[in-house]
Formats: C-alpha cells, sequence, structure tokens
C-alpha cells in the first residue's frame, strides 16, 4: 500500500506543479502556441467543471470529488493486492482528484492550461490527465476481467459437456 501512496503523492506533486509554472509563465501571456493552430499553453482559471458547467458551484465539486476521493481510497484499501494495473488506475484517480480539490481549497478556482485549439476542446490540466488515464486504465481492467471469466466460464462449460464419443444419442438426435 506504501507504494500506491506515494504514486499518489508523486501524481499530486505533479499536477501542482505544472500549475505552478503555468501560474508563474503564462499567466501574463495568456496563451503560448507550442503547435499554431492545433496545441496551445493556455492559462484558464476553471470556476466550473469540465467546459465550464455549473460555474461556481466549488462546493458541489468539493463534496463529489470528497466522497469519491474517499470511496475510491478505501475500495483500494481492502483490494490493493487484487491487481497493479487497478491500483495504477485508482491512483491515478484518486491523484487527480485531490490535485483539483487542492486548487479548489486554495485559489477558489482550478487552473487549466493544456488547450487543443484545433478541435476546440476544453482547456484543462494534468490532474484531468490522471483522472481520464486512470479512467481509461479501469475500463481496461475491466474488460480484461470480462474476457478472462468468459474464458474460464467456457472452458468450464466445454469440460462439463460430453463428446460425442461419450454420448451417441447425441449423433442419432442430429441424424
Amino acid at each position: 500500500m506504501f507504494v500506491w501512496i506515494l504514486l499518489i503523492i508523486a501524481f499530486v506533486y505533479l499536477d501542482q506543479i505544472t500549475k505552478y509554472l503555468a501560474v508563474i509563465f503564462l499567466k501574463a501571456l495568456d496563451t503560448f502556441p507550442l503547435i499554431q493552430d492545433v496545441f496551445h499553453l493556455t492559462y484558464v482559471e476553471n470556476r466550473g467543471a469540465a467546459f465550464g458547467m455549473l460555474s461556481n458551484h466549488r462546493w458541489v465539486f468539493m463534496i463529489i470529488s470528497t466522497v469519491g476521493i474517499i470511496a475510491l481510497s478505501i475500495y483500494m484499501f481492502y483490494n490493493r493486492r487484487e491487481s497493479k494495473l487497478q491500483n495504477t488506475a485508482l491512483s491515478m484517480i484518486i491523484a487527480g482528484g485531490i490535485g483539483n480539490m487542492i486548487d479548489r481549497i486554495a485559489l477558489g478556482y482550478v487552473v487549466d492550461f493544456f488547450d487543443f485549439t484545433l478541435i476546440n476542446f476544453a482547456v484543462f490540466n494534468v490532474a484531468d490527465v490522471f483522472v481520464c488515464v486512470g479512467c481509461g486504465l479501469e475500463v481496461l481492467y475491466m474488460l480484461i476481467l470480462l474476457v478472462k471469466s468468459y474464458k474460464e466460464t467456457k472452458a468450464e462449460s466445454c469440460a462439463k459437456s460430453p463428446s460425442p464419443e461419450e454420448n451417441p444419442d447425441k449423433d442419432q438426435q442430429t441424424q
């Protein structure tokens, strides 16, 4: 469990240091094109959720985030020996939630700066990346479990069903 706690701390630190750098270097610039009209670093103070939805309702996000962080942490603690993939996914989701929670508590808004101008997508940050990648890894983990369960069920049903040599009546029924 100690490794996963360290990983969460490292992810939160990475998120917070990138936001700090965005405040120091981007706030005065407004936007800095890395690839003109494709990908910019743009300083945004997001007072809502994704795409600025529910602006100025930070207490709603703080409550939902707190409940989610606690629930995932408890789940991870009790199931920590299950899967490294799932633990990595949950660590990323928890860290992303904590990273954005720190901004909401300390600043009243979340600092965002990744801006895909090509597709007019919402400006986001490292914490958002952790949450999205973590969710993707969790979906991958569930798909792996689903396929594994399907294969085990299929293997069990094949082992239980008699072969044609063992059940001559079945051959006569098909003819």
